[in-house]
């Protein structure tokens, strides 16, 4: 397990507190009769298992519930119900667990951030013919690693390894697409770092307006431009997103073919983010400016 015992007892009670207040929300504007029969195991103890989950070494959910979670945390989940009630619950705490990460889980921003996308595939290429569960929801898209049937997951970081923003995109959107959606870089100021799949004139005069600097690679065909070595040092370590895209889908199981339904994919999949969001060390980079006479900044 990745998390000790003082960590599962911190995400517990923020889960906690916050599922109290979203319930107060919900049942201050909710309309019609309230449910009469509560459910045996609350929202946040739910959310606290799919966190566990993909924070531990197991890689499939209903191993990690029925014989670790019902066995060796009684003490932890003393109201334990069946794996295909589980399933129900988890349904249910999509919407709590999307408002989870978003409120209490995304990093602030520092002024540094990175940008990239990477692909989610559902299943492999052989099966693309006969896969059934995303149809009509997920698309064929193309990567450095080649063709692939899946989703997209667009993010943002700072220099320390928080996540900023993140957005879900079929596999052949343009990886330039959710730059376009004020929504997604609303709160992103400064200089934003990508590779050469985010080269646009037009997109980073747009961004310049809105107060954020978008700094890529040129093409092989493209023209040199001046850039400050602050800049040239810092696109350098853009690799750091790549390192959080391996923690994702090596150690929070981002990714993997055993889905049977959309509910449930998205469910994991924030849930896989939270669990990121709680890791003690994150990939970060150590940037300072310091003045000198010299040409240039190091």
């Amino acid at each position: 397990m990745l998390f000790d015992k003082d960590k599962i007892t911190e995400i517990f009670y923020l889960a906690d507190e916050f599922c109290e207040e979203f319930s107060k929300t919900v049942q201050n504007n909710s309309l019609g009769h309230k449910a009469k029969r509560k459910p045996k195991m609350t929202n946040s103890e739910v959310i606290t298992i799919l966190i566990l989950y993909h924070g531990g070494c197991y890689k499939n959910l209903k191993h990690f519930y029925n014989f670790f979670v019902k066995l060796h945390m009684k003490s932890e989940f003393p109201k334990t119900v069946s794996y295909n009630r589980f399933v129900e619950l988890q349904a249910r705490v999509i919407l709590p667990l999307t408002l989870f990460l978003k409120t209490c889980s995304l990093g602030d921003c520092s002024g540094i951030s990175f940008i990239d996308s990477t692909p989610i595939r559902v299943c492999k290429n052989k099966r693309i013919p006969k896969h059934r569960v995303f149809d009509g929801i997920a698309e064929r898209g193309k990567s450095t690693m080649g063709y692939f049937y899946g989703f997209k997951l667009h993010f943002i970081i700072n220099d320390k390894g928080e996540i900023l923003n993140f957005m879900i995109t079929p596999g052949n959107v343009d990886d330039r697409n959710p730059l376009k959606d004020k929504s997604f870089v609303e709160k992103i100021r400064g200089k934003l770092y990508a590779d050469k799949g985010y080269v646009s004139k037009e997109l980073t005069e747009v961004l310049f307006v809105d107060g954020l600097h978008l700094i890529t690679y040129i093409r092989n065909n493209m023209k040199n431009v001046l850039m400050e070595m602050k800049d040239k040092i810092l696109l350098r370590k853009r690799s750091i997103i790549e390192t959080i895209n391996d923690q994702l889908k090596n150690i929070c199981d981002v990714e993997h073919s055993r889905h049977r339904s959309f509910n449930n994919f998205i469910t994991n999949l924030i849930a896989a983010l939270i669990t990121y969001a709680f890791f003690e060390k994150k990939p970060a980079i150590k940037y300072e400016t310091i003045k000198s006479d010299q040409l240039g900044i190091f």
